[in-house]
C-alpha cells in the first residue's frame, strides 16, 4: 500500500513545539510520510530564525517559504501564504494538512485544503480566547474535516459551530506530550546555553491584542514599569509577530543593560519548558500562562483582556488575573505565592501522540467524504 502524505503546516515557536510529538510519530511509521511546510515567524531573523530548529530535529522533507516581512499586516500574510501554500500542494498533492490553533498561517492552510479537496486536520479547535484570534481559530473550524481537540469542552463548542460529532476526536493538548517526555534539557544546560545566571526568576511574556491597538502603547509601557519596580529577575522572551509587535519591542528596550532581565527573540521550546518548570512564576498575555505553567503547577500572573474566558477562575487557583495597570500588577507580583502548586491540567495526561495515531489509522476518516453540511447542535444532542 502507497504512504499517505500527511503535511504539517507550521508558522510559530509556538504551534512547531505543540505539535512536534505528533509529527515525530507520523515520521516513525511506514504508512505515512511525513512533510513540513514551515513559514511565518520561523523565517524572520528578528525572531531567530527557529525554521533552523525544525532542521536541527531531523526531519526530512521540509519545505521553507517567507511570507512575510516586519510591520506587515495579517491579511496580506494570509494571502501570501495562501499563495505559496496552494502552489506547493500542488505540486506535492499531500492527502493530509495538518494545521494548528489560531494563526493566520494555519487558516491559509484550512482554506487551501477546503478549496482543493484535501483533508484537512485541525489541532485544539474549539478553544475561545481574546483578540482575533477566537475568530481566526473557529474559521478554520468551518474549513477543517477532522477535528484533534483538548477537551470536551472544546468537543462541545465545535458541535455547536455545526461539525460532525463524528469528525471530532478528543487527544488531548500534544505539547503536554513534551512537558511529561524524558527529553527535556537540565536546567543547568538551558542556562549554560542561554547564558542566564539567575538562580530565582519570573518569565515574561507579552503579546499585542490586536483589537487593543489604540491602547497597546499605555498597556505594555504599565507592564515594563510594573517588571522594572518589582525588582525581581526575569527571563523575557519576544512577542509574536502581530500587528502591534514592535510598539512592544520598543518598550522592550528599556530593559537594555538592566542585569535583572534577560531578553530572548525565542528560545527553543523543550528549554522554554525547563525554564518554566523550575520559575518562580509567569506574567504576561501568553497562553503559555494559562495551559503550561497550570500543568507545571506554577503561579501565573495574566494580564489584560487576551486570554479572557480561557480559564475558570475558581478551578485555576495558580492563575491570578490583573488590568494592565503597573501598580495592580506590582501588588499582585509581592502578593503571589512563588511556590508550584497542584498540578491542574484541561488537555490530557500527555497521551496525545497515541490517541492522534489511532485517528490517523482509523480507516475511516480517510475514505469518509466529509461534506461540509451545518448539523444543528439540537439535533445531535437529541439524536
Amino acid at each position: 500500500m502507497k504512504s499517505r502524505k500527511v503535511v504539517f503546516l507550521t508558522g510559530t515557536r509556538a504551534d512547531y513545539g505543540k505539535s512536534k510529538s505528533l509529527m515525530c510519530e507520523i515520521k516513525r511509521h511506514k504508512e505515512f510520510e511525513l512533510h513540513i511546510f514551515v513559514t511565518g515567524m520561523h523565517m524572520l531573523s528578528k525572531y531567530g530564525s527557529t525554521y533552523m530548529e525544525v532542521e536541527k530535529d531531523g526531519f526530512d522533507n521540509i519545505y521553507k517559504f517567507v511570507n512575510t516581512k516586519i510591520n506587515q499586516g495579517m491579511d496580506i500574510t494570509l494571502s501570501n501564504t495562501i499563495l505559496g501554500f496552494s502552489n506547493y500542494v500542488s505540486e506535492y498533492q499531500p492527502d493530509l494538512i495538518v494545521v494548528h490553533g489560531d494563526r493566520v498561517e494555519a487558516l491559509a492552510g484550512a482554506i487551501v485544503g477546503a478549496l482543493n479537496n484535501i483533508k484537512v486536520a485541525h489541532i485544539e479547535g474549539g478553544e475561545v480566547s481574546g483578540t482575533i484570534d477566537e475568530s481566526i481559530r473557529h474559521a478554520i473550524t468551518k474549513f477543517a474535516h477532522i477535528h484533534l481537540v483538548s477537551n470536551e469542552e472544546a468537543k462541545k463548542r465545535i458541535i455547536q459551530l455545526g461539525e460532525r460529532e463524528d469528525s471530532v476526536f478528543v487527544i488531548g493538548s500534544p505539547d503536554i506530550d513534551i512537558m511529561f517526555s524524558d527529553f527535556l534539557p537540565t536546567l543547568e544546560e538551558v542556562k549554560e546555553h542561554y547564558d542566564i545566571e539567575f538562580e530565582e526568576y519570573g518569565i515574561l511574556m507579552y503579546h499585542p491584542v490586536t483589537t487593543e491597538l489604540d491602547k497597546l502603547k499605555k498597556n505594555v509601557s504599565e507592564v515594563v514599569d510594573a517588571v522594572i519596580n518589582s525588582e525581581k529577575n526575569y527571563i523575557v522572551v519576544y512577542p509574536n509577530n502581530d500587528e502591534g509587535s514592535n510598539t512592544i519591542l520598543d518598550e522592550f528596550e528599556r530593559f537594555k543593560d538592566n542585569k535583572k532581565f534577560k531578553c530572548f527573540p525565542s528560545i527553543r521550546f523543550e528549554s522554554f519548558l525547563t525554564l518554566l518548570k523550575y520559575s518562580l512564576f509567569m506574567i504576561g498575555n501568553s497562553s503559555a500562562g494559562i495551559r503550561e505553567a497550570s500543568v507545571y503547577g506554577i503561579p501565573s500572573i495574566d494580564i489584560g483582556s487576551r486570554q479572557e474566558g480561557r480559564y475558570d477562575p475558581l478551578l485555576s487557583k495558580s492563575i491570578v488575573h490583573v488590568n494592565e495597570d503597573s501598580n495592580e500588577i506590582c501588588k499582585v507580583i509581592k502578593k503571589i505565592k512563588f511556590n508550584k502548586s497542584e498540578q491542574y491540567s484541561l488537555y490530557g495526561k500527555g497521551k496525545s501522540f497515541i490517541e492522534f495515531m489511532k485517528v490517523m489509522n482509523n480507516e475511516d476518516i480517510w475514505i469518509k467524504n466529509f461534506q461540509k453540511k451545518f448539523i444543528p447542535f439540537i439535533s445531535q444532542t437529541q439524536g
